[in-house]
C-alpha cells in the first residue's frame, strides 16, 4: 500500500481558511493547533501556515489583553480580489495619464526642430557618439556577465522576485478554489470577475530558468 501524500502548503492554507470560514469565530493559536489535524493539517505546521495567511492579509490577528486572536471572514477573500482590481484600475489610469503627458511633451519638443543642414549634421554626430557608447556598454556587460559576485547578486534578486510572484499566485489560487467550493452556482460571474482583474485561463506560476555564468571573456 502506497504512503498517503501529505498536503502541500497551498492545500494547508485552504484547509485552515475553511476552519475560519465555517465557524466565523475568533481563535487562539492553541485552538487552531487542535482544529488543524481535523482538516489534515498537523498541529506542528499550523503556526507557520496561519502566519503565511496573516502575511498575505487573508487572516487577521490582534492582541487583546495578553492573548492573540486570529479571525477571517468569507468577505475577506472578496475584498482582497476587489482590492487587486482597484489597484490594477488605478495603475491603468496612471499609465494612461503618463502616456498623455509624454505625447504632449513629444509634440512640444518637435516645435522649432524643423529639418536643416545644421540639424542633420548634429544628428549624424549624435548617432556616431551613441554607437561608440553602445560598443563600450557591450564590453562592460561582457565583463559584468563573468563577474561571480555580480552574477550571484543578480541570481538572488531574480529568485526573490520569482518567489514573491509565485507566493501571490498561491494566494490567488487559494481564493479561487475557495470561491469555487462555496459558490458553485456563481461560476460564470466569478470567471468574468477573474478576467476583469487579469486572471485569465493561462494564469500560472512563473518558472525560473537558471542562466550559467560564462567561463571566459571574449
Amino acid at each position: 500500500m502506497s504512503k498517503k501524500r501529505g498536503l502541500s502548503l497551498e492545500e494547508k492554507r485552504e484547509k485552515m481558511l475553511e476552519i475560519f470560514y465555517e465557524s466565523q469565530d475568533f481563535f487562539l493559536l492553541k485552538e487552531l493547533e487542535k482544529s488543524g489535524p481535523r482538516k489534515g493539517v498537523i498541529s506542528q505546521s499550523v503556526k507557520d501556515v496561519v502566519q503565511s495567511l496573516v502575511d498575505d492579509d487573508l487572516v487577521l490577528k490582534d492582541k487583546i489583553g495578553t492573548s492573540v486572536y486570529f479571525w477571517s471572514l468569507p468577505s475577506c477573500a472578496g475584498n482582497q480580489l476587489r482590492s487587486v482590481r482597484h489597484k490594477l484600475e488605478s495603475d491603468l489610469q496612471s499609465s494612461k495619464k503618463r502616456l498623455a503627458e509624454l505625447v504632449d511633451q513629444r509634440d512640444a519638443l518637435k516645435m522649432g526642430r524643423e529639418e536643416s543642414d545644421e540639424r542633420k549634421e548634429a544628428l549624424f554626430e549624435l548617432k556616431s557618439i551613441e554607437q561608440k557608447h553602445n560598443v563600450l556598454k557591450d564590453e562592460m556587460v561582457q565583463f559584468a556577465d563573468n563577474d561571480p559576485a555580480a552574477y550571484e547578486a543578480m541570481k538572488e534578486a531574480i529568485e526573490v522576485a520569482y518567489a514573491a510572484a509565485n507566493r501571490w499566485t498561491d494566494n490567488i489560487f487559494t481564493v479561487r478554489q475557495w470561491c469555487s467550493n462555496n459558490f458553485p452556482e456563481a461560476k460564470e460571474q466569478l470567471e468574468n470577475m477573474y478576467k476583469e482583474v487579469g486572471i485569465t485561463d493561462d494564469f500560472d506560476y512563473l518558472e525560473l530558468s537558471v542562466v550559467p555564468l560564462s567561463s571566459a571573456v571574449d
